[in-house]
């Protein structure tokens, strides 16, 4: 299986994470929320795979682009 990082669109703070190591994800499924400018912002799966790493916690800050899940797709 190839791997597929996931990354942010915007710059802001993880509010939640939505899925664990392991879980299998369907393309559009959200896997984190980010919050920016007070906005909830999702991070979604660009296609079907399993959750092998996630790289943020919530609460922390991220960077615009910044790889917040690894995916095998």
């Amino acid at each position: 299986m190839a791997s597929k990082d996931v990354a942010t669109d915007v710059a802001g703070n993880v509010w939640k994470v939505l899925v664990k190591p392991g879980q299998e994800v369907n393309e559009d499924d959200t896997l984190i929320i980010m919050e920016a400018m007070k906005m909830e912002i999702p991070v979604v799966a660009p296609g079907a795979g399993r959750v092998v790493e996630i790289l943020v916690e919530e609460g922390e800050a991220v960077g615009e682009g910044e790889v917040v899940v690894r995916l095998d797709a």
